[in-house]
C-alpha cells in the first residue's frame, strides 16, 4: 500500500481540505500519516523519510506572498526527496495555488474548485496531473465504478433552438460537473421523427430541442466532447422505438434508455399505441437494449406517484418494471425513484417506500441483472419562489443519499418556472452535489427509524397482495407477470390505478387516495374518505369483475 504524509505548512492551523483529502485518498487505497497543523518544513521531511512516503501533501492557507515565501523553501529543502522519485502536491486558496505553481515544484495543485471526481482521479493515479483532464469512462456502469463513493449526477437540457442547445451543453460539459446530460427533446422528435409529414411548425421545439435528423443528434453529442466529457442519453421516444434506440446507439452513443411499461401511449396520450400494444413494444425494446449491453432506467413507477396513486402502487409498479427488464435480457437496470411525490409526502414516508422498492427489486437481483439506483426530486414539489426551491433541491438531494443511489438525477430549482438554462443547470448540481458531499461525510442513519421500517414492511406486504392479484388475472398464461394481456388488465380492471386516470378510456381512475396523518399516501374509500387497505380494496376492485 503506497503511503501518503499530510500536513498543514508552516504556521498555517487550516486543516478542513486535508481532512477532506485524506478520506478520499484513504477510499483510493491510500496509507495517510496525517501530521496535523502548523508543522515546519524539517519535520515534513522528515516524517516523509521515516514512513517511507510515495507522496507529500501540504497546504497553506495564509497570506499569499508569506505562503509564497514558504514553499520555496520548502522545495529547496525536499528537492532530495523528489529526485528519490517522492511526489508533491499543493492545495491552498486560489492565491496561494497561484504562487505555487510558479515555483514549478509540485506536480499537482488544487485550490479547492476541482470537481471531486478530478482529485479521485489524480489519487487513483488516473491522471499525472491536477491540470491534465482524463476523459472518464464513457459508460454508465463504469463511470459509477470510477465516481465511487460520489453517485453520478444527470440533469435534464433541451432549450427551443438547436443553436441554444448546442451552445448550453458546451457550457455544462466544460463546469466539469455534470455527468449525465439527458436531452430533453420537443413532441414531434419524439413521436414523428421519421414522419416528417406529420409534424407541424407550431409545435416545433415545443417541450424540448427540435431535433430533425441525426447531424442533429451528432451535433449535440459532439458539444458534449469537452470539460469532463459528460455521458449523453434521451427519450426513446413514443413510435418507432427500435429505429430510434439504433440511431441513438449511433449518434449519441446512448449510455441507458428509460423504458416505461404504462406510459408514452394513448393512455397518457404522449404516443399513438394502445395500452396493450404499447406494452408489448416496451417489453421488444427492452429486449433489443438488452442484446446491445446497454442499461435501461424504469420510466415507470414516478408516473404513478405523479397521478397520486398510492403507495403500494408505485412500489408495485416499479418491482412490474424491473421484473419486465429482467425477462427480457437487460443486463443492467436503473430503477426510478422519484421522491417527493406526491407533494406533501413525508420524508419520513419518503424513505420508507424508497426502501420498500429496494426490497422488492432486490428479489430479482443475480450476477447477470444488476440493480442500480436512481433518485430525483419531485418535479410538482417545486416551490415557485427560487429561493425556496434552492432550498428544496438541497433539502430533498440530502434526503435522497439515505438510500444510497448510484445516479442523482438532478431537477433543476427553476422547473416550477421555466426549463432550465445552462447556468441554472450548473448552479442546480452544485447545489446537488454539496447535499450529497455533507451526507457522504457522515449523514445519520436515517433507517434505523422504526417508522421507516414498520412502512417499509407494510408496503412489502401490500405490494405483495397485488401482485398476486395481477397473477389470479393470467390464469391462462404461463407467466402472467409479462404477459401485455394480464398487464393492461391491471389497469382496466383498476388493480393498478390512479386519481387523475379518470375517464380514462384505458384505465379505471376510481381510486381515490389522500395524505394521512403519518405523510403515506394511501386509499381511501370514495364514499368516506377513510382509509382501506389494499386487501379490501383488492377485494373491491375484483368483486367489481365479476358482478
Amino acid at each position: 500500500m503506497k503511503t501518503l504524509v499530510l500536513a498543514a505548512l508552516g504556521e498555517c492551523v487550516h486543516v478542513a481540505g486535508l481532512m477532506k483529502i485524506r478520506s478520499l485518498a484513504e477510499q483510493a487505497g491510500w496509507n495517510v500519516e496525517f501530521l496535523g497543523p502548523a508543522v515546519d518544513t524539517t519535520s515534513v521531511i522528515q516524517a516523509a523519510k521515516s514512513h517511507h512516503a510515495d507522496m507529500v501533501g501540504v497546504s497553506y492557507r495564509l497570506t499569499p506572498e508569506t505562503g509564497e515565501r514558504l514553499l520555496a523553501e520548502f522545495a529547496e529543502q525536499a528537492d532530495g526527496l523528489r529526485d528519490a522519485g517522492v511526489r508533491f502536491a499543493f492545495g491552498g486558496t486560489p492565491p496561494v495555488v497561484e504562487k505555487a505553481r510558479k515555483i514549478g515544484f509540485f506536480e499537482a495543485s488544487f485550490d479547492g474548485t476541482e470537481p471531486v471526481e478530478q482529485v479521485i482521479a489524480y489519487l487513483r493515479g488516473e491522471s499525472e496531473q491536477s491540470g491534465e483532464k482524463s476523459i472518464p469512462p464513457q459508460n454508465m456502469p463504469d463511470r459509477r465504478k470510477w465516481k465511487t463513493p460520489y453517485p453520478l449526477f444527470r440533469h435534464h437540457f433541451g432549450l427551443p433552438t438547436m443553436k441554444d442547445t448546442v451552445e448550453g451543453i458546451k457550457k455544462i460539459a466544460e463546469a466539469g460537473i455534470l455527468d449525465v446530460i439527458s436531452l430533453g427533446i420537443d413532441q414531434d422528435a419524439q413521436e414523428n421523427f421519421f414522419h416528417p409529414e406529420k409534424q407541424l411548425l407550431r409545435r416545433k421545439g415545443a417541450g424540448g430541442v427540435p431535433v430533425r435528423s441525426a447531424d442533429d443528434y451528432r451535433r449535440l453529442y459532439q458539444a458534449s466532447r469537452r470539460g469532463n466529457h459528460p455521458i449523453m442519453r434521451t427519450y426513446s421516444g413514443t413510435d418507432d422505438f427500435i429505429a430510434l434506440a439504433e440511431m441513438y446507439r449511433e449518434t449519441i452513443n446512448i449510455c441507458w434508455a428509460a423504458v416505461p411499461l404504462y406510459w408514452f401511449n394513448r393512455m397518457d396520450g404522449r404516443g399513438p399505441w394502445d395500452l396493450e400494444g404499447s406494452i408489448k413494444e416496451h417489453q421488444e425494446l427492452m429486449a433489443w437494449y438488452g442484446e446491445q449491453d446497454i442499461p435501461v432506467e424504469a420510466n415507470e413507477a414516478h408516473h404513478w406517484g405523479m397521478r397520486d396513486a398510492s403507495d403500494e402502487i408505485f412500489v408495485t409498479s416499479a418491482y412490474l418494471a424491473a421484473y419486465q427488464a429482467k425477462k427480457f435480457g437487460v443486463k443492467d437496470h436503473i430503477v426510478q425513484m422519484m421522491f417527493n411525490s406526491p407533494p406533501g409526502t413525508a420524508d419520513v414516508m419518503d424513505v420508507a417506500k424508497m426502501e420498500a422498492v429496494k426490497q422488492m427489486v432486490n428479489r430479482l437481483a443475480e450476477p447477470g441483472f444488476r440493480i442500480w439506483l436512481q433518485t430525483r426530486t419531485g418535479l410538482l414539489s417545486y416551490p415557485l419562489d427560487e429561493d425556496l426551491a434552492r432550498g428544496h433541491l438541497a433539502a430533498s438531494v440530502y434526503l435522497q443519499m439515505a438510500v444510497k443511489p448510484d445516479i442523482v438525477h438532478v431537477v433543476g430549482y427553476s422547473e416550477a418556472d421555466h426549463a432550465a438554462i445552462p447556468e441554472e443547470v450548473i448552479a442546480s448540481v452544485k447545489i446537488a452535489r454539496q447535499a450529497a458531499a455533507n451526507a457522504i461525510a457522515g449523514q445519520p442513519n436515517m433507517l434505523a427509524d422504526p417508522r421507516i421500517t414498520e412502512r417499509k414492511e407494510e408496503l412489502v406486504a401490500e405490494s405483495e397482495l397485488l401482485l398476486q392479484a395481477i397473477q389470479a388475472l393470467g390464469e391462462h398464461s404461463d407467466d402472467p407477470l409479462s404477459d401485455a394481456h394480464t398487464l393492461a388488465q391491471a389497469v382496466s380492471t383498476g388493480l393498478m390505478d390512479a386519481p387523475q386516470l379518470n375517464n380514462n378510456p384505458f384505465a379505471r381512475g376510481a381510486l381515490v387516495t389522500r395524505i394521512d396523518e403519518r405523510g403515506a399516501c394511501v386509499p381511501v374509500d370514495p364514499q368516506t374518505g377513510q382509509p382501506i387497505t389494499t386487501k379490501e380494496r383488492i377485494t373491491s376492485v375484483q368483486s367489481r369483475r365479476l358482478a
